[in-house]
């Protein structure tokens, strides 16, 4: 039940259609998007894999054997200290946890829907660990991570994250006619009167002008929702990574593919025979150049080359930790540790539910 790949589409609704990749195309001012899916084993005492990591390229582990990866960890998945400045990072995790160590002595643990807001600014280090926590089972872990760029003025801003725990994020609900659900999770931006919670404040996305969204979008076989119109100037990229099919104003389209939509129009989804899942991206552009190398991004090669000077003079205040790729105790929690010494914890226990 498809097309071919942009074969009969409305062209004033669809500007593109193309397959995922790794990491996904963005458009300005999103710079990266990736979609992180493993199916851990069980954990050991360590809070690594029980399981042997012979035949893996540990360091640069990103090929999918038995189901999962280390990424560029040793000893636990993830990423190891790393530096980054003149953008921020947006991580959504909705399912596993993430252990979150910094330069500036900030640490936290979230999942289960929660994300974190992370504004690299002028310079930070962090450390971005998938601890697995569940001994006597597996350890599901899915995460998006979306980079947002930081214009000119903002480039150098102090360093700052925080978090937006899954209790506060907005989530909201649709039935069509069938009684078919469309559920919108609301990370950025607002829809139907609902605000997402406030993003780091030098954010792109921290002025409502600039129309920033970035929404989970869930919808059970069967349902149908009309996307609103944005503004001209709008660019926005709607991403199917789960389900059979999806239909866009009578166009059908085949699942992992990146759709490029006209903001100007409202848009009618309908999902197919199974129930499928979304994310979507939108933003007015910066519109000002970008000069990326590895884990900068700025506006110059000058600027680049700055970068790396300021990073081998005093690694962005160093590394507090003892270790390159920390992790917290099995048993603490979710939590949020800030530069200053202030923590918060979120409203509620997480809910852990087995998802296959």
């Amino acid at each position: 039940m498809t097309n071919p790949e942009g074969a009969g589409r409305n062209e004033k609704i669809i500007k593109n259609i193309k397959s995922l990749g790794f990491p996904w195309e963005t458009n300005d001012p999103f710079l990266f998007c990736v979609h992180h899916l493993d199916h851990f084993p069980k954990g050991n005492d360590r809070l690594g894999p029980a399981a042997s990591l012979e035949d893996r390229n540990i360091g640069q582990d990103f090929t999918i054997k038995d189901g999962w990866r280390m990424y560029n960890g040793d000893t636990v998945p993830g990423f190891p200290a790393h530096p980054h400045r003149g953008f921020e990072t947006v991580t959504i995790v909705l399912d596993g946890f993430v252990d979150h160590s910094d330069s500036d002595g900030a640490a936290g643990r979230y999942g289960m829907g929660d994300v974190q807001w992370m504004s690299a600014g002028s310079g930070l280090q962090h450390a971005e660990m998938f601890p697995l926590l569940n001994q006597d089972k597996p350890n599901r872990g899915e995460i998006f991570q979306i980079w947002l760029n930081l214009p000119a003025a903002k480039k150098f801003v102090t360093p700052y994250y925080k978090m937006l725990w899954s209790e506060d994020i907005p989530k909201v609900n649709f039935l069509n006619k069938q009684n078919k659900k469309t559920t919108i999770t609301i990370v950025a931006g607002d829809l139907a009167e609902n605000k997402a919670v406030s993003p780091a404040p030098d954010s792109w996305a921290a002025n409502p002008e600039n129309e920033v969204a970035i929404w989970i979008i869930e919808m059970e076989a069967g349902a149908s929702w009309t996307l609103p119109a944005g503004s001209k100037e709008v660019q926005r990229n709607l991403y199917f990574f789960e389900g059979s099919w999806l239909d866009i104003e009578g166009s059908q389209i085949d699942s992992y593919k990146n759709i490029e939509l006209n903001s100007e129009y409202p848009i009618h989804l309908q999902s197919g025979i199974e129930n499928i899942r979304m994310l979507f991206l939108q933003a007015k552009p910066i519109g000002e150049p970008v000069v990326q190398y590895g884990p900068f991004v700025m506006n110059s090669q000058q600027e680049i080359y700055e970068a790396y000077t300021d990073f081998r003079k005093d690694q962005f205040g160093g590394w507090p930790w003892p270790r390159h790729d920390p992790v917290h105790p099995r048993d603490i929690g979710r939590f949020a540790r800030y530069a200053d010494g202030s923590e918060e914890k979120p409203d509620s226990p997480v809910q852990i539910t087995d998802r296959k």
